[in-house]
């Protein structure tokens, strides 16, 4: 189970931003495109598209267990990913970061997690196990290829414009444009690929530092003084431990409630943990039933509950809980209930967007606008079935957010949306293949 984000500040009305911009973005710099470390040359003019029977958009552990089930099934695929390296996504985040969820738990389908089964695997450990994965199953990912679009033509298959770039290109230099055409497709990522900042950000006091969980690494990336934490969910919760012994540090954001036991624990290694995430999160809190059913949209809007980190821990480490942040009075942060806070440091640590403006088909049930925000504010979320676009047939998603269960967007719970899509995406290609040979 990885870190999850309380998502209060989707009533701001708050502007999302892509990965890495909340600080620049907040401080008035220009915006830059999403993560690219290159500048995009143009397309060249009838450049001839490469075809592959299905692309896998994402190279995280979602798309790495799409390939592997597609793999057993003898389906022909390639996985894009726009990071540089495998599992990049993981490298990036604060120095600090362990998974809330023990080596045992933590394993793609048909290669364990090294090492001792009970410990929490630190955020670098994660990534060298991807890194790992791919090497084990020689699963052909292809690092550095941004997907920039994703439409359809008359034919019915699927077209991809892409940017490519490597660790050795200069700053500044143009990226490779490259051309996909798939007659299936997986988008394998998260809910969470853009984060999200206030509009009213931009209304802080210029010498305030801001800077997004995404972005966060370490206590030096902070100015001396107070700080203020936007987000009490588990990222919100671990920075704010960290930062505590330097800092005072206010923690704003509803309560989101807690596991109520360590996870860490003698009964957690025992049973606990293995009742929570293969029992409860895998088995009953599923769209098939009822008490899933009523859960999804609450886990959707707001996240989990504290999974490592007590009340009582932040409070004996002299964090202080107040109200969530409404706005920016006098150019400092502003409360629910009229509090001023003055504070030398903002971190943004409340919820994230979809991030699927580059999808242009008309699959959302809440149509992203160009900046990636929905028409009503809220992200837009594609129309599915467990994974299976019925709207787009041969597109499918595998990684979001209770796509299935409350674990299908966690480690251990991948891999079984992985092989429910993988057996679709077969028997579609079976499908495919019989027409042909009776067309032939």
């Amino acid at each position: 189970m990885t870190t999850k984000q309380t998502k209060e500040e989707a009533n701001w009305q708050g502007e999302p931003l892509e990965e890495g911009e909340a600080l620049r973005r907040a401080m008035g710099a220009p915006r830059r495109g999403a993560g690219e470390p290159v500048r995009e040359s143009a397309p060249e003019p009838g450049a001839p598209r490469e075809h592959h029977p299905v692309i896998v958009i994402g190279g995280g552990q979602a798309g790495l267990s799409v390939g592997y089930h597609l793999a057993r099934r003898g389906v022909p695929f390639i996985i894009l990913d726009a990071s540089l390296r495998v599992g990049d996504a993981w490298r990036q985040r604060w120095d600090s970061l362990r998974l809330f969820s023990s080596a045992r738990f933590s394993a793609l389908d048909g290669l364990p997690f090294p090492g001792p089964q009970h410990r929490f695997p630190s955020k670098d450990e994660m990534a060298a196990y991807l890194e790992s994965y791919v090497a084990h199953f020689q699963l052909p990912v292809r690092s550095g290829v941004r997907v920039e679009r994703l439409t359809r033509s008359d034919s019915g298959r699927y077209l991809i414009e892409a940017t490519s770039a490597t660790a050795a290109t200069g700053p500044g230099a143009p990226a490779r444009t490259l051309a996909y055409e798939a007659d299936q497709v997986v988008v394998a990522m998260s809910s969470h690929q853009r984060a999200r900042v206030p509009a009213f950000a931009r209304e802080l006091r210029a010498d305030i530092v801001q800077i997004h969980s995404k972005d966060y690494r370490n206590p030096t990336q902070l100015r001396s003084g107070p700080v203020l934490i936007v987000g009490s969910g588990n990222s919100g919760a671990d920075i704010a431990m960290e930062l505590a012994p330097r800092h005072g540090v206010w923690l704003a954001g509803r309560d989101v409630g807690q596991v109520p036991f360590d996870i860490e624990g003698r009964w957690a290694r025992l049973f606990l943990i293995r009742l929570v995430m293969r029992v409860i999160f895998h088995r009953v809190l599923t769209i098939r039933t009822p008490m899933g059913r009523k859960a999804r949209p609450q886990m959707i809007a707001h996240g989990g509950p504290l999974v490592r980190l007590k009340r009582a821990q932040l409070q004996r480490a002299g964090v202080v809980r107040v109200p969530r942040v409404v706005g920016v009075r006098g150019g400092m942060p502003q409360l629910d209930d009229g509090r001023v806070l003055d504070v030398a440091n903002v971190v943004w640590a409340a919820g994230f967007d979809a991030g699927f403006s580059w999808i242009d088909l008309p699959i959302f049930t809440t149509p992203p606008a160009p900046d990636g925000r929905a028409s009503s504010g809220a992200p837009g979320e594609p129309a599915h079935r467990a994974g299976i676009v019925d709207g787009a047939p041969g597109l499918y998603f595998v990684g979001l957010h209770f796509l299935y269960a409350a674990s299908s967007a966690m480690i251990h719970g991948v891999g079984r949306d992985a092989s429910r899509i993988a057996d679709a995406v077969a028997a579609r290609q079976g499908v495919a293949r019989a027409s042909n040979a009776r067309a032939a």
